[in-house]
């Protein structure tokens, strides 16, 4: 269904920033990285999002291209970025059907709640899989593409680059391995993984003009994260919302224009970096079941019960 602008993007922006530049996005299926692209493809950009589910994906992707008359937004299912060829495969497709390619959004993720009693081995490498080594083979399918629009829209601080920009990546992170928190010790050792990635590629690619960036949202209103990962009774209650500063749920506007303001001009200069978008909640050791998602410290690692009373949550508890 067609979405208002106010609903994916500030008036901030410029119609045809993105003219003639094409993004690719991993997860672009998911509600933050389609308003993500959306907003992308607004500006003037074509987009390539991927998934696993075929018919997702490409339902989204003809959703995406109503934002904009004319916008060319391929849908790509049945992708596993756990596994190098399937991104290879998608990545040849999009330079091949859109000319090219200037941007990446790597947004795969994979999460759950469980405590260490009830986190596998394999459950914990199920997580490190999609969002560590897909992160990294995300980047590998894309980084000459990425190389080569760098160079070819190089700026020096002071003259918009002819053409517009290119050659930027943006990671989608988490805040909560900044503090730590409970039941998600799996996403914070992946996600302290990517963190880490964005700034080997920050050092690695700068001398070549590709800028590598994260973007870590908090707590994000109408999401499958939000849904699946605190409890529906606390989601934006009184309690929930007081843990964050500006007393408030995020939107994923405010993610799709911190998108924007990486990718534009206006951050060139940024490179290597964590933009975080939680209102200062992580500041508070707010985050996925933290405080205000319904789930009472100790009482919720001291019990041996299953997790309950959200979506997201390890179907059959193990042994220590």
């Amino acid at each position: 269904m067609p979405k208002s602008k106010n609903q994916y993007l500030s008036d901030a922006w410029s119609n045809g920033l993105f003219d003639r530049k094409v993004v690719f996005c991993t997860g672009g299926s998911g509600t933050i990285c389609s308003a993500q692209v959306r907003a992308m493809v607004h500006l003037g950009a074509d987009a390539c999002i991927v998934g696993r589910n075929v018919e997702n994906a490409e339902q989204v992707a003809k959703d995406i291209a109503t934002c904009r008359k004319g916008a060319k937004v391929l849908g790509i299912g049945n992708i596993d970025v756990r596994k190098i060829e399937s991104l290879n495969a998608a990545v040849e497709r999009c330079v091949k059907e859109l000319g090219g390619l200037d941007f990446v959004i790597a947004g795969a993720a994979g999460n759950f709640l469980a405590p260490i009693t009830q986190l596998s081995t394999n459950a914990f490498k199920s997580v490190i899989d999609i969002d560590v080594l897909g992160s990294y083979n995300t980047l590998k399918a894309t980084i000459p593409h990425l190389i080569k629009s760098a160079d070819a829209h190089r700026t020096d601080g002071v003259n918009t680059p002819v053409g517009g920009t290119g050659g930027r990546i943006i990671f989608i992170s988490a805040t909560i391995q900044y503090t730590g928190v409970p039941l998600q010790t799996h996403l914070g050792a992946a996600k302290s993984a990517v963190d880490s990635l964005s700034g080997s590629i920050a050092l690695e690619m700068g001398p070549r003009g590709v800028t590598s960036n994260v973007i870590c949202p908090g707590a994000i209103a109408g999401t499958e994260g939000l849904s699946r990962l605190a409890k529906a009774e606390s989601s934006g209650s009184k309690d929930g919302l007081e843990t964050i500063p500006l007393g408030r749920l995020g939107t994923v506007k405010e993610i799709a224009d911190a998108t924007v303001f990486l990718f534009s001009d206006a951050g060139s200069y940024v490179n290597g970096d964590r933009v975080i978008v939680d209102g200062g909640a992580w500041r508070m050791g707010q985050g996925i079941a933290g405080p205000g998602s319904g789930f009472a410290y100790p009482k919720s690692v001291l019990s041996d019960a299953p997790i309950s009373g959200v979506q997201g949550t390890k179907k059959s508890p193990t042994k220590l």
